[in-house]
């Protein structure tokens, strides 16, 4: 693997980095371009992508600030993407000739965020035992995120029962919709937010118009409705492992009668393919030692159980 040469990303390789990403082991629609692209002018991409003997090898998300090397901060994940024939002593070296590149253009340090096991279409965790043993990273965040077996799910707890049963019992029903009803869920979503956090949505309701555009089969959305009013409803990534609630929101009177019970029973009933995993997201902050409880006990009542989001810090 001493023959491996990394070389920045550039827009004229587009189509060659998706193409790659979307027969990776590990790669997920959100590592496109398409999709990482969206908010460019935010951060300055420094996305590496290795070749072995001129055949491209992996690709690793990135964008740099100052001496500092990210994973990309506009992704949740995105660590070495890589093909079927990256083994452990080839991530070993991927990691070498990234330090070899780091220090080349005064890069000094990197955060890395590991993609979660659930999303590898095969066993990928050959980067975290390089990163101890090559990089000697240490584990800089850990959140929590609440996810299902979809082949295995466990039962509602009696509360979320409660709360369906009050849902059917209102004559509630749950649509998928296209992004012509976004700005409805948007709207519980932005409201919700802002009266309970005091924050905004990552997401622009027309930067998310825009990625659903590009991504219609793997960015879907959910509403349960009263007949006229959208109580509630979910904004799914979809990805070939995992379904992810990218966002969840319900508005008071969805939350009084179980409008989020009546989704997540619907959601769960449906076929998913060879998905095997419902994601419900993180309920902690900060570096992930903070829980959200009141969030964490409602996923965790539909059966979700915990999945770690790992961040590391490598100095270079």
């Amino acid at each position: 693997m001493h023959e491996i040469e990394i070389e920045r990303y550039t827009p004229e390789r587009k189509e060659e980095w998706d193409a790659f990403v979307r027969q990776s082991r590990n790669g997920t629609f959100l590592l496109c371009r398409n999709y990482m692209d969206y908010h460019s002018d935010h951060f300055d991409d420094h996305s590496l992508m290795a070749r072995h003997k001129s055949r491209l090898h992996a690709v690793l998300p990135a964008n740099q600030d100052g001496a500092t090397l990210h994973s990309h901060q506009g992704l949740t994940y995105g660590g070495w993407v890589v093909g079927d024939r990256v083994g452990v002593e080839g991530m070993c070296a991927l990691f070498r000739h990234l330090a070899e590149h780091a220090q080349g253009h005064g890069i000094k340090a990197m955060t890395y965020k590991a993609i979660p096991w659930i999303y590898h279409s095969y066993p990928t965790e050959e980067d975290l035992y390089a990163l101890h043993h090559v990089c000697g990273a240490q584990l800089e965040s850990r959140h929590v995120s609440s996810t299902i077996s979809l082949r295995h799910p466990l039962p509602f707890i009696e509360s979320r029962k409660s709360g369906l049963r009050k849902a059917v019992a209102r004559g509630l029903s749950v649509y998928e919709v296209g992004p012509e009803r976004l700005g409805d869920f948007w709207a519980v979503l932005e409201a919700n937010l802002s009266h309970r956090h005091h924050v905004a949505p990552v997401h622009s309701v027309e930067e998310m118009r825009l990625l659903m555009g590009r991504f219609p089969h793997n960015i879907r959305l959910f509403v349960v409705s009263n007949g006229s009013d959208v109580l509630g409803g979910t904004l799914l990534y979809v990805t070939p492992r995992v379904v992810h609630t990218q966002y969840i929101s319900a508005s008071e009177e969805g939350k009084s009668c179980g409008a989020l019970d009546l989704l997540f029973q619907h959601l769960l009933s449906l076929d998913w393919g060879e998905a095997e995993y419902f994601d419900f997201g993180r309920s902690s902050v900060g570096d992930g030692g903070t829980l959200n409880s009141s969030l964490l006990f409602q996923k965790e009542g539909f059966g979700g159980r915990a999945v770690c989001y790992d961040s590391y810090f490598v100095s270079f």
